[in-house]
């Protein structure tokens, strides 16, 4: 009977033991989730020609990109912008799946190129990868296409905070010199076709064939552009390979435009890209961009 009342005893203690070993687990656990900062989730939607990326994180809510705003020609740097730059295009959606984190895009070319979009919602970025074909017995007139993404409210300086719409460019910038420029950058350029704005052409690309807004002489370190939120405790940016130009425009927008370079009959060309929404530490996600498109600073060396 002692025998019997010493085991006892002894599983009591183990049992004991052990509940109290798997509480002290359980609460290190809580604690460690409860220091751990929330996902920066991010999901997508499309209404007409407008693509959304949503974020309770994100200043003002969700991005607004008009994507794809045009297809354009080349010899457009000082040409007509209707008569002669845009060719027509329609874009429809493919499908879109349950989280919206997937969005499949398939644009149909006036000229008959077609242009299939991949585009990934993810923790803190959103993915595009693009393949362009060319099924006709003719090159294509298309040389660059342009998403035209407004960060007015991103930034803080939307329609319904002032009624400047170049405010949002001071929190705005490029690279030069390998060092972030914010705008209005050095030289900034007042005289084109049209104005207001700026555009900044990469060396491989010619010169008269970008943006019929105002050209500066200065040419970009890299291929990213971006801006600060509201607060400073973010970034947004977006990059794009090949690459066309950088442009800030005049809806309260920034754009890294993609180049197709005008495809051959029968011609299949990738690009991708990237929109970045990260918090502001510049220095590391410099190195985080410079990972994801090397040929970006050899462009231009």
């Amino acid at each position: 009977m002692r025998s019997l009342a010493y085991s006892l005893l002894y599983l009591g203690v183990m049992i004991s033991t052990c509940l109290i070993q798997n509480d002290a687990r359980l609460w290190a656990g809580k604690n460690s989730a409860e220091q751990k900062p929330a996902e920066s989730k991010l999901t997508l939607s499309r209404e007409k020609n407008m693509l959304y990326i949503h974020g309770d994180h994100i200043p003002g809510g969700k991005i607004p990109i008009y994507y794809l705003e045009a297809y354009c020609r080349a010899n457009s740097t000082d040409a007509d912008w209707v008569k002669h730059t845009v060719v027509k295009h329609e874009t429809q959606t493919l499908s879109m799946n349950e989280d919206r984190t997937v969005l499949k895009l398939k644009c149909t070319v006036a000229d008959g190129m077609t242009v299939h979009h991949k585009i990934t919602a993810k923790d803190d970025e959103v993915d595009f990868q693009l393949v362009a074909h060319n099924p006709t017995k003719q090159r294509s007139e298309v040389h660059w296409a342009q998403p035209c993404i407004r960060v007015g409210d991103f930034t803080g300086l939307g329609k319904s905070a002032t009624d400047d719409k170049y405010a949002y460019i001071k929190k705005s910038f490029i690279f030069l010199d390998g060092k972030p420029a914010l705008m209005p950058t050095k030289n900034w350029a007042t005289k084109a076709r049209y104005i207001p704005g700026q555009v900044w052409c990469p060396i491989n690309v010619p010169r008269t064939d970008v943006n019929p807004r105002p050209l500066s002489k200065n040419v970009p370190s890299n291929g990213l552009i971006g801006c600060y939120s509201a607060d400073n405790q973010w970034i947004f940016a977006t990059a794009f390979e090949p690459y066309q130009e950088l442009f800030q425009g005049v809806i309260r927008c920034l754009h890294a435009d993609f180049r197709l370079g005008g495809l051959k009959p029968g011609e299949t060309k990738t690009i991708r890209g990237k929109v970045y929404i990260v918090p502001a530490d510049m220095d590391a996600f410099v190195k985080r961009y410079e990972r994801d498109f090397p040929e970006h600073t050899k462009h231009n060396k």
